[in-house]
């Protein structure tokens, strides 16, 4: 089992909207990053755990557990035209760009990105590089534990 940080913009697509939606869950559409894109191809898992956190919003952080529920497939938007995320150079034959499904397990208390800031423990984490943009970004084990057990209670 690997552990995933996944960013998304709370006006887009947050937990609570997750909750809402059948199964409590959602295709995680609209990655445009290579690095991303091949985290969740070659190594995403179904029952990878995830922290859902939302980002791109007044106070960005950690909002919620879940859990990969469906191994990668082609993601709709890059076929569509009407798309932000539409890829004329993508087609059914030969998608470039695929997603997996998430299922929100539970939303938490908001560990925001200030508060994840304080802690040494999570200092090599890599939400918390100078630099980073990355949507979807590996979460060592440990840094999965301290948080869940420690700023999560």
């Amino acid at each position: 089992m690997r552990y995933w940080l996944m960013k998304s913009e709370p006006e887009v697509v947050g937990v609570d909207h997750v909750l809402a939606m059948p199964g409590q869950t959602v295709d995680w559409w609209g990655v445009r990053n290579y690095q991303a894109r091949n985290f969740m191809r070659d190594q995403m898992s179904v029952g990878d755990k995830v922290f859902f956190y939302h980002s791109n919003c007044k106070e960005p952080g950690i909002a919620g557990l879940a859990e990969v529920a469906k191994k990668a497939y082609p993601d709709r938007t890059q076929f569509d035209p009407g798309s932000h995320y539409y890829d004329p150079k993508s087609s059914p034959e030969n998608p470039r760009w695929v997603n997996v499904d998430v299922r929100v397990t539970k939303k938490t208390r908001l560990v925001s990105l200030a508060e994840l800031r304080t802690h040494p423990e999570l200092a090599h984490m890599r939400i918390l590089q100078r630099g980073n943009r990355l949507s979807i970004t590996p979460v060592d084990p440990a840094e999965w534990e301290f948080i869940v057990k420690r700023l999560m209670k």
